[in-house]
């Protein structure tokens, strides 16, 4: 949300693309509806792609979402390479409509170490992406953005808060209750409190529990 609303603050017209791919805290779907609404998408794509047939992440397999903090190790939240998978299909619909500019929210400072949000990753794809695609080929390369890139969370909710955001429309937790609540102790639901806790804001959404 925040990193398309600075899109849209330098003057991009917004297509957003979100990817569906069989995680279990569906309710990210229906927040990037409400936030392609909100901040008058274009066009607002969800494409289907189900990762549950090959599983390996918790938020795609029948393990369970950790809950004891955040670790120092990669954690079975990691989806195989979805952000490869994700900029990979950006990358594809981006050429189809004559875009070359590509917005991702990835944060390499507060986050849960997974390794394609890191900087080196992104510059390796947007490398790929010029050699891989006929646009790169014939000189119109894809500038890929990651304006939240080395913010902290707490640089994240005060971005939001410039820009008058409604957080209450953002999603982050991995393991919603039955009645669509946040946890509020799954490593992105504490790192997110921590973010508006040190930024001195309110956080939109309810938790079920507060670590």
């Amino acid at each position: 949300m925040v990193s398309a609303a600075i899109a849209r603050e330098q003057g991009f017209q917004l297509f957003a693309l979100t990817i569906d791919y069989g995680q279990r805290h569906r309710i990210e779907i229906e927040s990037a509806k409400r936030i392609a609404e909100t901040l008058s998408c274009v066009r607002h794509e969800i494409l289907p792609l189900d990762l549950r047939a090959f599983g390996g992440s918790a938020l795609t397999d029948n393990i369970d979402v950790p809950k004891s903090g955040v670790g120092d190790d990669i954690p079975v939240t990691y989806v195989p390479a979805r952000n490869l998978v994700f900029l990979s299909l950006t990358s594809a619909w981006a050429e189809a409509t004559g875009s070359h500019d590509i917005f991702i929210g990835v944060n390499a400072l507060d986050y849960s170490g997974y390794p394609d949000c890191r900087p080196e990753f992104i510059a390796s794809f947007t490398e790929t992406a010029r050699l891989g695609t006929k646009a790169g080929v014939e000189g119109e390369p894809f500038v890929i953005h990651a304006p939240l890139q080395h913010m902290s969370k707490a640089d994240i909710a005060s971005e939001a808060h410039r820009l008058g955001l409604d957080t209450g429309l953002s999603w982050s937790c991995y393991d919603p209750s039955a009645n669509d609540i946040a946890c509020g102790v799954c490593d992105s639901c504490r790192l997110r409190q921590k973010g508006f806790l040190d930024a001195g804001l309110e956080d939109g959404i309810t938790y079920e529990r507060a670590d």
